[in-house]
């Protein structure tokens, strides 16, 4: 074996904490390697030529790379050594940041423990074995799930490209939640202007199926090739049936999920009042009074008369312990002075208080429109509210002015719960059924805060809008043009590779006990009837490890990470 590790400073993030120079020296020293070197960023183009060169010149058979974490670049790493003439999956990860230089602040002990992670490394690196991906073919059609803004932007994307798009929406029209709105800020553009043209542009694609009043019930498969089911719900339409009852079965490449978002139930803070007083509503509510189309064609009234004194109380079930939601819905701030503007614009004479803990006004024009708001006769006042009561036919809001440190309260004829994003309600049955990631806020996970936003841990299934997390509607375009640019790049090329490091099943051992197949989370194993033994279907396996370590006899080992290899690795450490 001839062995090459190379050592990343990371700039300062390890090299601030490991002396890397003695790192790279320790590893000279270990069986089997040939070459230890230590570079300032193995990531860059000068690091990698670097290991191309040595694979080339020292004959190297094996490379590992102590850097950051094995999720990060490791890919780019494989088609570098492949480039150096070496099979991919001859390269070894140790992870001396996350796991060592960011947790240890000591340099002697943080040294200590870099050289460690790098001899066990070399020890499993030891034991690599060449592999090859497979390639499949590709459906070439995709389906989004939602037909709000995000799903409709997704599906017009990929649909004028000329693929074959499902768009499965359970309401019984598009639009989501920017159907429920008036204006947009910061333009106050109608929301009917923005969507109609959209929805008329889906219409006009041929290979583009709208079903509305639908549900994605199953979904079978891996990327390029994924079963789904769809039921779709009875509608009628004034003496006839316009939609039948019935299950259809999409078969695509990629899927788009687009479902949106639920809001805060400010019945879960009841010391607000909503539902026992008609003065206290929610954004959405007052959104919908001031819209031409709603149930009071857009007249602002309360109990019938105009108001006159409105309270505006923002963060309402956002940046709350309490209630669990400690983010921010980034939208509450900006709509909340968009609304203060529908009062002052129709009732110049009307007092508007806005209660906030803070401002984000981050977007492009959105700090200008604040300040135009302001300059209307908006009184912000940063406070938090305790309680809102009843008080003849008004109600009162009972706060602490923050900045003077002072309770006040104040008369409103209205007040606005600025209610924040939550995730919907069946995020739970589609993490489950597709397979993918929750964080800990409850909406989808992507694969990664920077460089994997719109994918998920699923190979195949990208997120688009605020099933990802809240953000406004420009984000949300964007995020959903990005998401059918991925979705688009297996439809394209039209063959995928399938990671091989996947379980293997050693049949001469495989005692049949089907103990593995009770904990794989994909379905990727399957029991032999005939002959007793499980059998890996190696297009579903993730290689997550999960049954190799349940397997009681050794015969599920995962290619390249063996229990041989794990006691290598354990022996050095230990």
């Amino acid at each position: 074996m001839k062995m090459g590790v190379y050592i990343c400073h990371c700039g300062t993030n390890i090299a601030g904490t490991v002396n890397v120079e003695e790192v790279a020296e320790f590893a000279r020293t270990l069986p089997g390697v040939v070459v230890g070197k230590h570079y300032m960023y193995m990531c860059s183009d000068p690091g990698q030529e670097m290991i191309v060169k040595d694979i080339k010149e020292q004959g190297l058979d094996r490379v590992l790379i102590a850097a950051c974490t094995p999720n990060m670049h490791t890919n780019a790493f494989r088609l570098n050594v492949q480039k150096g003439g070496l099979n991919p999956y001859l390269l070894s990860r140790a992870n001396i940041r996350e796991q060592c230089s960011q947790v240890h602040p000591n340099v002697e002990t943080t040294t200590l423990k870099a050289e460690r992670l790098v001899a066990a490394a070399v020890a499993q690196a030891s034991l690599l074995r060449p592999l090859e991906a497979k390639e499949v073919g590709v459906t070439p059609a995709a389906l989004v799930v939602g037909g709000g803004i995000a799903g409709i932007q997704a599906a017009l994307d990929l649909g004028t490209a000329g693929f074959k798009v499902y768009l499965i929406e359970r309401q019984p029209s598009l639009g989501g939640h920017v159907a429920e709105l008036d204006k947009t800020f910061v333009t106050l553009e109608s929301t009917s202007t923005m969507l109609a043209p959209k929805i008329a542009a889906l219409s006009e694609l041929p290979n583009v199926e709208v079903f509305t009043s639908s549900e994605l019930t199953s979904v079978e498969g891996y990327i390029g090739n994924f079963k789904a089911k769809v039921n779709k719900e009875p509608v009628s339409a004034g003496d006839g049936c316009e939609q039948k009852a019935e299950t259809v079965e999409f078969e695509v490449g990629a899927i788009i999920l687009a479902t949106g978002f639920g809001t805060f139930d400010p019945r879960l803070k009841p010391e607000y009042g909503y539902g026992r007083y008609p003065n206290v509503i929610t954004s959405l509510e007052l959104e919908r009074l001031a819209s031409p189309s709603g149930p009071t064609q857009g007249k602002i009234q309360i109990n019938g008369k105009e108001p006159r004194n409105v309270v505006f109380i923002q963060c309402f079930g956002s940046r709350d312990k309490v209630v669990g939601n400690r983010y921010c819905s980034r939208v509450c701030c900006m709509y909340t002075a968009k609304q203060a503007h529908y009062i002052k614009s129709r009732f110049p004479d009307a007092k508007v208080t806005v209660c906030y803990i803070d401002i984000r006004a981050f977007g492009k024009g959105y700090e200008e429109f604040y300040e135009d708001v302001q300059k209307e006769g908006v009184i912000y006042r940063k406070g938090s509210v305790s309680e809102i009561y009843k008080k003849g036919d008004k109600v009162a809001v009972r706060a602490e002015d923050t900045l003077m440190g002072e309770m006040f309260e104040e008369e409103a004829d209205m007040v606005v719960l600025a209610v924040g994003m939550v995730p919907k309600a069946d995020v739970r049955n589609l993490t489950n059924m597709l397979r993918i990631a929750q964080s800990s806020d409850g909406f989808f996970l992507e694969a990664h805060p920077k460089l994997g936003p719109v994918e998920t841990n699923t190979d195949g299934i990208y997120l688009a809008g605020c099933c990802q997390g809240p953000k406004d509607i420009t984000d949300a375009v964007t995020q959903a043009h990005a998401a059918a640019c991925k979705a688009a790049i297996p439809l394209i090329v039209g063959t995928v590779k399938r990671d091989p490091l996947t379980a293997s099943i050693d049949e001469e051992v495989c005692a049949g006990c089907r103990m593995c197949e009770s904990v794989c989370e994909y379905g990727a194993l399957v029991f032999n009837k005939r002959r007793r033994i499980m059998t890996v279907n190696e297009l579903l396996c993730r290689g997550c490890g999960a049954c190799s370590a349940t397997c009681p006899s050794g015969a599920n080992q995962t290619r390249n990470s063996s229990k041989k290899q794990m006691m290598e690795v354990i022996s050095v450490l230990v």
